[in-house]
This record gives C-alpha cells, sequence and structure tokens, in this order.
C-alpha cells in the first residue's frame, strides 16, 4: 500500500470527507453509549438540547467557545507554516498572569485604555514564550513540539509558584488565588446577568483578522509556502527562520489572548485550574476547521457544545460526561484520516 497526492480535490470531496469523519465519530461513540446502557439518540438529542437547547445552554456554549477560539486560531497558524505548537496552554496561562499583574491597579488608566494595553502586553508575553522554541528549532533544530510540551509544566509549576507567593490574594481564606482585577481591567457582558462576555466578540473578529492575513497578506502567502515545502521556499528566496518568527509571535500572541479573556472576561482572578485543557483542546478544534481561521469559528463551537451538552446530558441519562472527550478525541482520529484522504489516494500492490 502506498500514498500518491491527488490533484486539487473538488469542492464536494473536500466537504465530504469531513462529514464522513462526523458520521464515524458517531457511529463509534453510539457503540460506548449502548455499553452504557443508553439510547445513542437520546444521549445525542440531549446532548444538542444541553449545548443549544436554551438561551442559557446557548450563551455557555458561546461562553466555552471563547477560548478555545483564540487556542484554535493559534494552533492553525502554527500549524499551518509546520510549526508545532502544543504550548498553547502555556501561553494561555502567561496570558492570564500578565492580565493580572496589570489589571489589579498597576496601571491607574480609564477602563478603554486600559483594556487594550493589557490585551497588547498579555500577546506580547505569550508571542515571547513562543519565540524561545521557535530560536531554538530555527538555530540548533530543536524539535519544538518537545519543548512546547514541556514549557506547559513549566508554566504551572511557575503560576503555582506565584499564586503561593506574590500573586496570592491576602483575603482568599489561604487559597491559592490571585486577587480580582479592577473593574476597569474587566471585559463588560454581551447581556448582562449572563457570562457570555465581549471576548468571544474580540475571538471573532480575531479569526477574521488572521482570515485576512492568511489569505490575503504576502505573510499568510510565506506561511503557507513555508508549511507546504521549507526547502523550495527558501529556493525562491523566502527567508524560511524569519516566517517561522513570525509565524511563532502571531501563534503565541493569539494563544495568550485566551487566558486574557477568560481571566478578564470571566472569571476576575488566575487560579492554576484557570484552564480545563483548552491549550490542548485548541489542536482539536484547528485540524476539525481543517486550519481554516473562520472555520475554527464553528469547530470551536461545536467542541464546546459537546463539553456543555455532555455536562447536561450526564445528570439526565446517567452516561459519564466523559463521553464528551472520547467525542473530541475521536472526531480529532478520524478528522486527520478525512484530510489525508483529501489529499491522498490509497493504491494497493
Amino acid at each position: 500500500m502506498r500514498l500518491e497526492p491527488k490533484p486539487a480535490p473538488s469542492l464536494a470531496v473536500t466537504l465530504l470527507y469531513p462529514l464522513a469523519a462526523v458520521v464515524a465519530t458517531l457511529l463509534f461513540t453510539s457503540l460506548l453509549v449502548l455499553a452504557a446502557g443508553a439510547s445513542p439518540l437520546s444521549v445525542f438529542y440531549l446532548v444538542a438540547k444541553g449545548a443549544a437547547g436554551s438561551q442559557f445552554a446557548l450563551l455557555e456554549t458561546l461562553t466555552r467557545a471563547t477560548p478555545l477560539i483564540f487556542t484554535g486560531l493559534a494552533v492553525a497558524v502554527a500549524f499551518r507554516a509546520k510549526l508545532w505548537n502544543i504550548g498553547a496552554e502555556a501561553q494561555l496561562y502567561v496570558g492570564g498572569i500578565v492580565t493580572v499583574v496589570l489589571g489589579t491597579g498597576a496601571l491607574p488608566l480609564p477602563s478603554v485604555v486600559l483594556i487594550p494595553v493589557i490585551m497588547v502586553a498579555a500577546m506580547a508575553a505569550g508571542a515571547l514564550l513562543l519565540l524561545g522554541p521557535a530560536v531554538l528549532k530555527t538555530r540548533f533544530g530543536v524539535d519544538e513540539v518537545v519543548t512546547t510540551l514541556l514549557l506547559n509544566f513549566i508554566v504551572l509549576l511557575f503560576v503555582s509558584m506565584l499564586l503561593e507567593g506574590v500573586l496570592k490574594d491576602p483575603m482568599g481564606l489561604g487559597w491559592p488565588q490571585s486577587q480580582k482585577v479592577l473593574a476597569e481591567a474587566q471585559l463588560p457582558r454581551i447581556i448582562q446577568g449572563k457570562r457570555l462576555h465581549y471576548g468571544f466578540v474580540i475571538a471573532v473578529v480575531s479569526a477574521v483578522v488572521v482570515w485576512v492575513i492568511m489569505k490575503k497578506t504576502v505573510l499568510g502567502y510565506e506561511m503557507r509556502a513555508v508549511g507546504h515545502n521549507p526547502e523550495g521556499a527558501r529556493f525562491v528566496g523566502i527567508p524560511v527562520n524569519r516566517v517561522l518568527m513570525k509565524t511563532a509571535l502571531l501563534s503565541g500572541g493569539l494563544a495568550a489572548l485566551a487566558g486574557f479573556s477568560e481571566v478578564s472576561g470571566l472569571k476576575g482572578n488566575l487560579t492554576l485550574d484557570l484552564s480545563p485543557g483548552y491549550g490542548y483542546s485548541g489542536i482539536v478544534v484547528a485540524m476539525l476547521a481543517m486550519l481554516n481561521p473562520l472555520g475554527v469559528i464553528a469547530s470551536a463551537i461545536f467542541v464546546a457544545g459537546i463539553f456543555v451538552g455532555a455536562d447536561a446530558m450526564s445528570r439526565v441519562a446517567k452516561v459519564p460526561s466523559y463521553i464528551a472527550d472520547v467525542m473530541v478525541a475521536t472526531s480529532l482520529l478520524t478528522m486527520v484520516v478525512a484530510i489525508l484522504l483529501t489529499r491522498f489516494r490509497v493504491k494497493w500492490r
């Protein structure tokens, strides 16, 4: 068996294989639901109802999707240039650290100025964090998968040290958490009394901006060229290392915005459980979107809906909510196969 590259696939083929991946995910998950003693149709209905069956459910899904859009964009940008950023979790927490440091009184500025300043500072911190592995990759050939993955654990330990030290809230009754950010540093809610905040709007705008960069600018062309064939790109005069550096800065900054939005828009302070794995889930979101920045919005809402809906479903159907993790992981594997079959044909000898 060998793989042969296909010519440019038609729109029908491009849509058919991802649809087949979703169907395969549902079929596999159905077997697990049956093994748990429940009806797959009723479970899937309860998941959909829990994710979008009411205003509250829909707003919760969009709230959960907000950091996933940021981390999904970060991964999509990096993977497009073959820069394997597995450290979006670390970049998210660095963005949260900067938000807390600047948002708890370090900068006495009005809200209209303070929030953009914090956003830019958070993006700069996340960008610099990913710049280190990018330099190691381009200068010394160090595998960025290893360096970015290990940075996740290093940054988490660093956050733990800060929350037990200089950033610990003296009024927190001993809990490892930071002080609340000031009202001037908090993103307003889109609907009063609900949890959805303007971080979702920033995420959608970011996706549009990234799409424009990827499709309409020289940098986007260079990133795609480097991702397709770095040696060919270098041969025609594209500065591959410089492009990878720019990609790292953009990817790390986007991931850091997830930490900014969670602290400034939702939780108000920094804790060790700020992220339940948004950085890793961003890989799933980006792959489901086939690295398309606009597709990241839809795939992030889809993944968020599965998690939110599964929480509601488990209370009714008595099926463990971990079925959501299985669905997301299976959808990633089937989507990878779908992307492979879209670009290559299998030849048997």
